[in-house]
């Protein structure tokens, strides 16, 4: 092109070459798009229009599930009551050899799911554009529930996600974003004529959505994509599309047995952890000092225990405690077998979401235990969760979900829902699970608000796996939600989570939570690594186990408190039981690493 200059190109090249790649934009149009991001060309009108079609229902004849699915695939937005199509109105058609075939799209909307509300409540004119783009009857300027609820219900529908890939934990929370009206018009189709992809333009840090054949298009042709697109299993894709097309999976088994055991190989080789080799127990002298490399200041600041002095030199230390994830066990193995550290080989399968709820079917089958929610890993049990959804809302069952991401901690990217599209598409952000929300949990008075969730904060001791070897410290955390609960406002952050504030000083019983304790260590040591946590002499963990009490009911009719495992933490933040636990680390390291326990506050749990 006139103008252009390779450098240019280059440069643009370089900067989103990997992402264009990843999207399969093919190269014949990345120099045309550089022109038209740099230049802000929005030319689809060019070459297409937007057309409102009228659906017609005709009696259908009885079908085999088959043909009525053919069907539905040939009907425009299945589901919508207003159809829209977007056509190709150029005289001269869209031929796909053509450089210039490729297509800028504007955003209507970015947003993160939890700032939803308060935008379409506050920014001018967005819930007025989001009613209209979504066939919603609003015609107020002043914001109305009625209308911002409907909003957010039928946004599942219309939005797309991309992720930062650099940033904070905060900045990396996925984003959604609703094409324009034109892009929001393209409809589905198994055989598309057109891909689509998000683009982050980083000179003007503007995410825009990229359009381009796939073949070559003649006047009036219509303008498609896959919303499924990449997915090739029958059923899985059924499920993607059950926003736009509702079907019941009914007949899907909603049992989850545990995963085969390539699916922990195959765990093992993208944590790239090299497994020890076998070792003797490291014996040391009775009155050793045992030298600490850390980078914790936790831990410099607060231990003061006599038989341990800090090293700022890695390869003379005895014990090695640091914050970030130990990957070569194996060399260290081989070469240091004497040194301890503060974590064990494949703990994911206890800190990882998705690897804690397969692990516990081992104690409670297919549905898992009764001290874990019900939950399903959505990459590999999506069909399951939704014919079981489906199961519970065809029994009037309560069925409010938690979202979570498989390996985030402070509930961010974290949502609670009872809209099964918005779980659905939640799939399409990040690995997540889906765990059954208590509905009924245990509350605790609080005079200035009411009765409020509160969750409980263990920290729990691994000294070893054979023979296992688990202590709770004494004390725990109670951390209360800022406000009264109840099973609405489902988007409010300080009702339904509860990282808020601490407190101490209310007795339970603690039997049923440390037989919950045990059985879930025995669950993830009962077989070798990767299939369990790897049983390494030179090995010792602190944990931070989370949970809620919910209300049950035994047999005989006695209403009784369940414990509810939420999460396992690796290297949990210890600020506040330094503060007003002085000698907490130098329990936790006379309890680890010298196997005393005498004037300690733990507890022997197994």
């Amino acid at each position: 092109m006139e103008g252009e200059s390779p450098e240019e190109y280059k440069a643009f090249a370089a900067l989103h070459g990997a992402a264009l790649s990843a999207s399969e934009v093919p190269p014949l149009y990345w120099e045309r798009l550089r022109h038209k991001l740099e230049n802000e060309v929005f030319d689809a009108g060019e070459f297409f229009g937007i057309m409102q079609v009228e659906e017609v229902e005709e009696e259908e004849e009885e079908n085999d599930d088959e043909e009525i699915e053919d069907e539905l695939k040939k009907k425009p937005n299945p589901g919508n009551e207003l159809c829209y199509k977007v056509i190709v109105t150029n005289e001269n058609g869209l031929q796909a050899a053509n450089p210039n075939s490729i297509f800028l799209i504007d955003h209507a909307w970015t947003y993160r799911v939890e700032h939803a509300r308060q935008q379409l409540l506050h920014v001018p004119g967005l819930l007025h554009r989001m009613a209209n783009l979504m066939g919603i009857d609003f015609h107020g300027e002043v914001a109305d529930e009625g209308a911002i609820e409907q909003v957010l219900q039928e946004m599942w529908k219309y939005n797309q996600t991309y992720q930062l890939s650099q940033g904070t934990a905060e900045e990396k929370v996925p984003v959604w974003y609703i094409m324009d009206e034109f892009g929001s018009r393209i409809q589905h189709s198994d055989e598309p004529t057109f891909a689509t992809a998000p683009l982050f333009y980083i000179p003007q840090q503007i995410a825009y959505t990229v359009l381009w054949p796939l073949r070559d298009l003649e006047t009036g042709e219509e303008v498609t994509r896959d919303y499924a697109y990449g997915e090739t299993d029958h059923l899985i894709r059924k499920c993607m599309l059950l926003p736009w097309a509702p079907a019941d999976v009914l007949d899907v088994n909603c049992s989850t047995p545990e995963p085969s055991e390539d699916h922990y190989q195959a765990i093992l080789n993208k944590n790239n952890e090299k497994l020890p080799v076998a070792i003797n127990p490291p014996v040391y002298d009775k009155n050793k000092i045992f030298k600490v490399y850390t980078d914790l200041p936790q831990i410099l600041n607060n231990l003061k225990h006599p038989r341990f002095e800090f090293t700022e030199d890695e390869g003379e230390a005895d014990i090695l405690y640091n914050f970030s994830h130990f990957k070569d066990y194996r060399k260290l193995s081989e070469e240091r077998p004497h040194v301890m550290l503060n974590q064990f080989p494949c703990e994911n399968l206890l800190t990882v979401k998705d690897c804690l709820a397969s692990i516990s079917r081992r104690v409670g089958g297919t549905e898992g235990p009764k001290w874990l929610p019900r939950t399903f890993n959505l990459h590999t049990e999506l069909p399951q969760f939704i014919s079981y959804f489906q199961q519970r809302e065809r029994r009037g069952e309560d069925n409010h979900w938690i979202c979570k991401p498989w390996n985030l901690a402070r509930s961010l990217d974290t949502h609670i829902t009872n809209n099964l599209n918005n779980i659905i598409r939640h799939r399409e952000s990040s690995p997540k699970v889906v765990s059954k929300y208590i509905e009924n949990p245990v509350l605790f008075h609080r005079e200035d608000v009411g009765m409020v969730k509160f969750d409980i904060r263990y920290v729990v001791l691994l000294r070893s796996i054979k023979p296992l070897k688990l202590y709770a410290y004494d004390v725990f955390w109670l951390r209360f939600s800022n406000r009264a609960f109840s099973l609405d406002d489902l988007d409010d952050y300080e009702k339904h989570f509860t990282v808020m504030n601490y407190a101490s000083g209310v007795t339970l019983k603690q039997a049923e939570i440390f037989k919950a304790f045990a059985e879930l260590f025995q669950a993830v040591s009962a077989k070798p690594a990767p299939f369990g946590i790897c049983d390494y002499p030179s090995s010792r963990a602190v944990y931070a186990i989370d949970l809620m009490l919910k209300w049950d009911t035994t047999r005989d009719g006695k209403r009784t408190m369940q414990p509810q495992v939420l999460e396992v933490n690796f290297n949990p933040d210890c600020d506040r039981a330094c503060k007003y636990h002085p000698t907490f680390f130098n329990d936790v390291f006379s309890t680890l690493f010298l196997d005393e326990t005498n004037n300690c506050h733990v507890t022997y749990v197994v």
